[in-house]
């Protein structure tokens, strides 16, 4: 290896003469050995002469996250504290503020705050930027680490930067770190025999927790109709998304997930069981902030007929994350495949579009004119997505108590999707869903 310098400008010029390839060399192996070779000649170079002292081992470490994070923004390296805390996460008990984020060209993106955590009571909305994190412009760390700094203890405060969408200048708001709540599914009985069931994310608990809360009312009041509320919801785990679909529907295919090899293929299909909901008239409620496991969902009640979309079209994040660990505690989250809806739909950057296109209109109050404008950031919007692959008052006496029908009423003035659902949903017969 030669190395010539040379001084101008203030700067140090070090340029690497490369032995070249043979003539005549076959391209494929050779190739790929000319990449590593390039790739430890760097790394030589900057273990030598970096102004710091830096070892092998940080440099290989970093290079591992910027291959992963340059493939797309779902792809990342996990440190052992990082593996540790996605295992958290994933049970559905861990302390932060409770939104879920990613990252596009160095900036923090909001996917979506989750309902009851100090974010959502903040006001933190999909599609908002977060500039600064306790001061530190985030451009400078990457989503990992970012992460780190926003979770930290219960009852400490961490102060993000946020640049609303539609915003033209930044706030700052202050908010104080709680547990954030295993509880992922929320009912409210709007009229009697109707009930809203709002389901916040999707972790290990969610087919159970929805199961329950549907048996426990329908001993009381016999079940007609259903507003299932994705709204918000930031997705979560595979196999609970499968399992919640499967409680509305029969037999069936549910969501098919297909990597790179068409051989990889791998169906989700329903299972027949006596505690199931297929028969009840049912809506279901999307907007921008519903993403993954909500979008698969949506996409399989939508397909199947089983329900009526209302609101918006969904995030588009239709990749599947496979977690690897490796041996010193580390990981790496890879996408590897895309999930298909039962007819074969790839929504990946694209998104569920709902049957009634109907926007949230907000409160008519100065702060929330722009709201609907912050709830327009979706999966396409990133610069290395993945390319596709392919209205009334409650009845009088309807509630359970006074409180639980002014508590329906409030819900229901204030949001106009939520009031549109109790109404088509009173509409739908029962039906069968279609394969």
């Amino acid at each position: 290896m030669r190395v010539g310098i040379w001084f101008g400008c203030f700067v140090i010029l070090l340029t690497l003469t490369v032995a070249p390839a043979p003539l005549g060399a076959a391209p494929g192996k050779d190739d790929q050995f000319e990449a590593l070779r390039r790739f430890s000649q760097v790394v030589d170079m900057v273990e030598t002469h970096y102004v710091k002292p830096v070892t092998k081992a940080e440099l290989i470490q970093n290079s591992i996250k910027g291959m992963l994070e340059q493939l797309d923004p779902h792809s990342a390296f996990l440190s052992p504290d990082d593996f540790k805390e996605l295992q958290v996460s994933s049970s559905g008990a861990f302390h932060g503020i409770g939104i879920e984020i990613s990252s596009e060209n160095g900036r923090l993106i909001v996917v979506s705050p989750i309902e009851d955590t100090p974010a959502f009571k903040a006001g933190l909305k999909s599609g908002d930027i977060i500039l600064e994190i306790d001061g530190e412009p985030t451009a400078e760390i990457g989503l990992n680490e970012a992460v780190k700094k926003i979770r930290g203890p219960q009852g400490s405060s961490v102060t993000l930067t946020i640049l609303h969408k539609g915003a033209q200048q930044p706030v700052d708001v202050t908010i104080a770190r709680g547990t954030i709540p295993i509880v992922s599914v929320k009912t409210q009985e709007l009229e009697k025999g109707y009930l809203l069931c709002r389901i916040t994310r999707f972790n290990e608990h969610t087919t159970k927790e929805l199961r329950d809360k549907l048996a426990e009312y329908n001993k009381k009041t016999p079940i007609q109709g259903i507003v299932l509320d994705l709204r918000n919801n930031p997705g979560g785990l595979l196999d609970q998304a499968v399992t919640v679909a499967d409680t509305f529907l029969a037999d069936g295919l549910i969501v098919y997930i297909q990597g790179k090899d068409p051989q990889s293929r791998r169906d989700f299909n329903g299972r027949k069981s006596a505690d199931d909901y297929t028969q009840v008239p049912m809506v279901t409620l999307i907007n921008a902030g519903s993403a993954s496991a909500s979008e698969i969902v949506a996409g399989a009640l939508q397909d199947r007929k089983r329900a009526l979309l209302i609101g918006e079209k969904t995030f588009g994040k239709g990749s599947v994350q496979t977690v690897v660990s490796l041996p010193d505690g580390s990981g790496i989250k890879l996408t590897t495949a895309l999930y298909y809806t039962p007819n074969g739909r790839s929504i990946q950057a694209e998104g569920i579009v709902p049957d009634l296109d109907i926007p949230f209109v907000a409160p008519q109050s100065e702060d929330d004119k722009n709201l609907k404008d912050r709830f327009t950031f979706r999966e396409k919007d990133f610069s290395r997505h993945l390319e596709n692959g392919n209205a009334k008052k409650g009845k009088k006496g309807a509630a359970k108590s006074g409180a639980d029908s002014e508590t329906a009423r409030a819900m229901i003035e204030k949001d106009n999707q939520l009031r549109l659902g109790l109404e088509m949903v009173k509409t739908l017969p029962k039906i069968r869903d279609i394969r």
